[in-house]
């Protein structure tokens, strides 16, 4: 089952775990690629340190701003585009980081097996955009919730959250 808006409504710290064991799909032309997401992390709100959308919005930002059910792709380090999941209502800046997918640990590879670019950020997500999630009703995986990595800008507090969901055997590899 495709995954329609009404399910991106809800909040990122719900998502981020709810999203682990459901798959990613990517069209490229007749070839449809389809990961099984093990690692994301969450991004909550102004008030959420970590949030691009800490310090309001911005052109760069807008897009956190928006209804839930679009991707947020951004260029990281100038090298790498990150694919985060836009969820809950607009006008309240949240998201979910696609860390990991099966046969892709860290958002770079994600995006990188998965072909997608910063030239799909605002792209719906639905299958005609070519970019979508389903739910073959496989029960959720268990996982771990670690704190987020790579937000030595945050506050103390917020770099502690425990906001970063691991489907449990990937994160026995991390050790």
């Amino acid at each position: 089952m495709v995954l329609d808006e009404g399910y991106f409504s809800r909040p990122a710290t719900e998502l981020a775990r709810d999203l682990l064991g459901k798959w990613l799909c990517v069209r490229h032309g007749e070839e449809v690629l389809r990961r099984r997401i093990v690692e994301t992390e969450c991004y909550f709100g102004e008030e959420d340190t970590a949030c691009h959308a800490h310090k309001g919005r911005t052109p760069r930002t807008d897009t956190l701003y928006q209804k839930g059910g679009i991707t947020y792709i951004y260029l990281c380090y100038g090298i790498h585009s990150l694919l985060n999941i836009v969820t809950g209502p607009e006008g309240h800046p949240e998201a979910v980081l696609i860390r990991g997918v099966e046969g892709a640990i860290g958002p770079g590879r994600v995006t990188k097996l998965l072909g997608l670019t910063v030239t799909q950020n605002r792209t719906p997500l639905c299958p005609k955009c070519d970019i979508w999630v389903e739910d073959d009703g496989t029960l959720p995986p268990d996982f771990d919730a670690l704190p987020r990595v790579g937000i030595d800008y945050a506050a103390k507090e917020d770099r502690e959250r425990p906001w970063r969901y691991v489907k449990a055997r990937e994160a026995e590899k991390e050790t």
